[in-house]
């Protein structure tokens, strides 16, 4: 009997235990208040559309750019794709005199994609590097399933090579250089030429008559 009224004293004083540490915890905690007014610490998430740097342009990458290297990069297109002048159409369309020419229509009998045909403009520079960036987001429903090129250099190394066969549009002009150093204030320039005028300037001796 004395065993069994010290395991229900035990049991009752665990009870007790444990119910005042879970109003300890609910006051420490606020688990009695789920709302939080402040957090520790606000992380700052970067705010999407944000500017990245963009690095050099198309124009300086086409002007800069290695037809040779648009070679070595222009192997991932063979399964699809011919460039020499005659070549034959496979998957995809020969590619042979493509730049400049309307979008969806460059190889007479090849069947485009109506999202492409449809598109409308040229292959000017810019189109084929969006393009070759991403033909889906390009042309939202072509048949092609490339991926695309990440790197804005390959792709300026791409169009170059592409080029090579069968000619295009005059490149676009590079961006001007940035001149070198800082303009001088005019005001700071008028001052400078005042400073410089007076410095020239030479007083007369007084010359003494001799007695």
């Amino acid at each position: 009997m004395s065993n069994t009224n010290t395991i229900f004293g035990w049991v009752l004083f665990s009870g007790i235990v444990g119910l005042g540490l879970t109003s300890i915890t609910s006051k420490v905690f606020h688990a009695d208040n789920p709302e939080v007014e402040e957090f520790g610490y606000i992380i700052e998430a970067a705010e999407e559309g944000g500017v990245a740097d963009a690095g050099p342009s198309l124009a300086e990458l086409l002007n800069t750019g290695s037809a040779e290297a648009g070679a070595a990069v222009f192997a991932k297109c063979i399964a699809c794709h011919t460039i020499e002048q005659g070549g034959a159409t496979g998957i995809g369309p020969n590619l042979f005199g493509v730049l400049g020419t309307p979008i969806g229509s460059h190889a007479a009998g090849f069947a485009y994609s109506s999202a492409l045909a449809d598109k409308g403009g040229n292959w000017d520079y810019e189109n084929m590097d969006a393009w070759l960036s991403s033909p889906r987001a390009f042309a939202n429903g072509t048949k092609m399933s490339f991926a695309g090129l990440s790197s804005a250099e390959e792709r300026a190394n791409v169009i170059l090579y592409m080029r090579d066969y069968g000619g295009g549009p005059d490149l676009p002009a590079p961006p001007a250089p940035e001149a070198e150093g800082e303009a001088v204030d005019a005001e700071d320039a008028a001052a400078m030429a005042a400073e410089a005028t007076d410095g020239s300037e030479n007083p007369t001796a007084e010359m003494s008559t001799p007695e």
